[in-house]
């Protein structure tokens, strides 16, 4: 059985004028009436392309390589009236600020950090290592991998680029170092290994963010947006999320993996609007193998298929489904467009259909 899940989004948020800061929960998981069912639903390196790890440092030698291309980002937002996602909000016309990290992406003055950190935001600010300050604005977001492109008009002397590494070739154990500022403590740095790979977890629409980088790193509050990296100072994720029953580091965090931050930010970066592949269903464990559909999205590729709540998914485009991660990876690996053969099994009959994969809505 899939267990409920209590993650918390990472930035902090505090208001402008008043006391104290807070943190907004997030229900990072997609339920199914009164099933917890999960919803299935990247640079071009700086200084070339992402390359495996070819030098081990020590924590040191990695903050000394890395630190520099670190940055705080303060986002403020106009108040609400009592709708605010943060528990310390503002309210009414005041304004409210969440705080957050992220790194330079390229010379060009590109920033990467969460997209929870900067939505909404009337205002950007970023400061740099050294403690220079400069307004930033956005370049483009996608919510479905929480990630976004900020621009500061910065000397090049203040730009440090960071590098990406490759993901796919972390191991259960390799040492990592996160850089960021929780709770507004710039240029914290701290260490711990990769304790889990393909974790899902969820962005702030709802959708499933597959692949993310499980670490027992300390992450707080205020980490949102800043890299966790390798022990060669390579950027191997953006740190986007913890769970907790308390709200604050409990040793168990989460980052958006490399490969999907070259993949996305390639393209913010020129611009361009980001397509996922949407499939429109929630599933959950079936009893034995596959995927067990909860709920069909009305109007979805799957409805279209003819797909119901109830079927179990046992194979997608020719490849065996086993759990509901396997689903949301092979659909992953889809594009709009594509047309693809689902087995499934219905009241113990096995059956197959053809869909074609649509495009994630906003």
């Amino acid at each position: 059985m899939l267990h409920k899940r209590t993650p918390y989004l990472i930035a902090a948020a505090a208001l402008a004028v008043g006391a104290g800061a807070g943190a907004g929960s997030y229900a990072a998981f997609g339920t199914d009436g009164a099933n917890n069912t999960t919803t299935v639903v990247q640079q071009a390196a700086a200084t070339g392309s992402p390359a495996a790890a070819t030098k081990t440092m020590s924590v040191n030698g990695v903050y000394r390589a890395a630190g520099d291309g670190v940055v705080e980002i303060i986002a403020t937002t106009p108040g609400s009236s009592g709708n605010s996602p943060f528990p310390f909000g503002g309210s009414g016309s005041q304004k409210s600020q969440a705080e957050g990290s992220g790194f330079v992406y390229d010379s060009a003055g590109h920033i990467i950090t969460n997209n929870h950190v900067i939505a909404n935001a009337s205002a950007i600010s970023v400061t740099f290592s050294d403690g220079s300050k400069y307004s930033a604005t956005v370049v483009g977001s996608d919510p479905s991998t929480d990630l976004a492109v900020l621009k500061v008009n910065a000397p090049s002397s203040k730009l440090h680029p960071l590098t990406l590494g490759d993901s796919s070739k972390l191991q259960v154990g390799d040492g990592v170092v996160a850089i960021g500022s929780p709770f507004g403590l710039e240029d914290t740095v701290t260490t711990g290994i990769v304790s889990a790979l393909n974790r899902d977890i969820s962005s702030t629409n709802n959708f499933t963010i597959s692949g993310a980088i499980q670490t027992d790193a300390a992450i707080n509050h205020g980490n949102s947006g800043g890299p966790l990296l390798n022990m060669a100072g390579q950027v191997i994720g953006v740190n986007t999320q913890i769970e907790s029953d308390s709200g604050g580091n409990e040793g168990v965090g989460f980052a958006v993996p490399s490969s999907t931050i070259s993949s996305v930010v390639s393209k913010l970066v020129k611009g361009e609007k980001v397509q996922h592949p949407y499939l429109g269903v929630y599933v959950q464990a079936a009893n034995r193998s596959g995927a067990a559909v909860g709920q069909v999205k009305s109007g979805s590729p799957a409805a279209s298929a003819g797909l119901k709540a109830g079927d179990v998914i046992t194979a997608f485009g020719g490849q065996t489904i086993q759990s509901p991660e396997d689903l949301t990876a092979a659909v992953g690996a889809k594009a709009p467009g594509d047309k693809v053969t689902v087995t499934y099994v219905r009241n113990g009959s096995t059956k197959t259909t053809q869909v074609t994969i649509g495009t994630r809505p906003s």
